[in-house]
């Protein structure tokens, strides 16, 4: 048997097929036309419902990220002013600090003796170590007030929004 006298036939329409060459198929009709036709009315009416739901449903989705958006510009707000107070803070921080150096040296100037020296840098190094500690306690309390009032809004409404939603 060589190739040249092989003779393939194809079928395109299975024999338990009769379509004419005039008739539409399926494919050219617009999709929900074709869904009507082939539904029943029950069907039909239930996948009406279920539209409708699901437009009122992204309706109340689209309102909750409209509060949640609004909520947050509050939270970024808050948070601004409170970042705002934080660096104003750090500030007055470094200028008390300033001024206690310049007071240290200042002393340091007038010392006599080696003894004096020491009594004064013993005597700063408390007093920074406990200005210090005082300062960073006060820079702690300012940054989880602000973390606080931050969370606050998003904490109260997340909540609500979602009841509106479900």
């Amino acid at each position: 048997m060589n190739g040249s006298n092989m003779k393939v036939e194809m079928k395109t329409n299975p024999t338990n097929a009769s379509i004419d060459a005039d008739e539409k198929r399926g494919f050219e009709m617009p999709f929900f036309e074709l869904l009507k036709r082939a539904m029943p009315g029950v069907f039909l009416g239930v996948a009406e419902q279920s539209a409708g739901r699901v437009k009122v449903n992204c309706e109340k989705m689209k309102a909750a990220s409209e509060e949640m958006a609004d909520v947050l510009r509050e939270t970024y707000s808050i948070n601004a002013n409170g970042m705002a107070d934080y660096g104003a803070k750090v500030i007055e921080i470094s200028g008390a600090n300033t001024a206690s150096a310049f007071d240290f040296l200042t002393n340091l100037m007038g010392t006599k003796s080696p003894t004096e020296i020491m009594q004064l840098s013993a005597a700063q190094a408390r007093k920074s170590f406990d200005v210090t500690s005082a300062q960073n306690k006060e820079l702690w309390d300012l940054a989880q007030k602000v973390a606080v009032e931050s969370a606050e809004p998003i904490k109260k409404s997340v909540a609500r929004v979602l009841q509106k939603v479900i």
